[in-house]
């Protein structure tokens, strides 16, 4: 039974990667409800921790500021950007990323490799993510028309895909880079 979870087992793998991304990913919607007004608000939380806030926060000063290079009139609030003649996007929190981001620093931090080449992964496909999310807000911001009639698919699932896609790519080659440098998987 102890083999099952010796450092390199694909169940000791498997077990926190699952672990952690259930933790992440529930933490986030914890905090959500915690930093929202209704019936769990926190107020401290809400003006001292509130890292989804500020997330949100970046994406839209973000995207309203490239709009606004590339000749848009774009401004925003707390949760949507209105552009000039296009109309108004709701970021709303299934657009953060924030269950991406989870399945991510999970499989990296579960996965046995050495922390430094963790890190180097994980910091710039973590900022990938946010750059690929503004990509996103500005395609919409300027080609997407929700009032269309006829539109075949949700751009949430498209991104998705797209991401999910990336990722997984991404942990493959990091994966491969990882055992031929930094791990010794073991073999039973």
């Amino acid at each position: 039974m102890s083999k099952l979870f010796e450092k390199g087992s694909p169940i000791r793998f498997l077990t926190l990667f699952l672990g952690l991304f259930a933790f992440l990913y529930f933490l986030n919607i914890l905090f959500f409800g915690i930093t929202s007004p209704g019936h769990h608000y926190i107020n401290f939380a809400a003006e001292h921790l509130d890292y989804i806030r500020l997330l949100r926060h970046f994406l839209l000063s973000t995207t309203a500021k490239i709009l606004n290079l590339l000749g848009y009139g774009a401004i925003t609030d707390d949760t949507d950007i209105l552009i000039a003649g296009h109309g108004r996007l709701k970021l709303i929190y299934s657009c953060l990323g924030l269950g991406v981001m989870s399945f991510l620093i999970a499989f990296v931090a579960a996965y046995p490799a050495k922390l430094r080449s963790k890190l180097f992964f994980l910091l710039p496909a973590l900022l990938g993510l946010q750059v690929l999310n503004i990509m996103r807000f500005l395609v919409l911001a300027i080609f997407w028309d929700k009032n269309q009639d006829g539109q075949i698919v949700d751009h949430h699932t498209v991104f998705n895909t797209l991401i999910y896609v990336i990722i997984i790519v991404s942990l493959y080659f990091w994966v491969k880079r990882a055992d031929g440098s930094t791990v010794n998987i073991q073999k039973s």
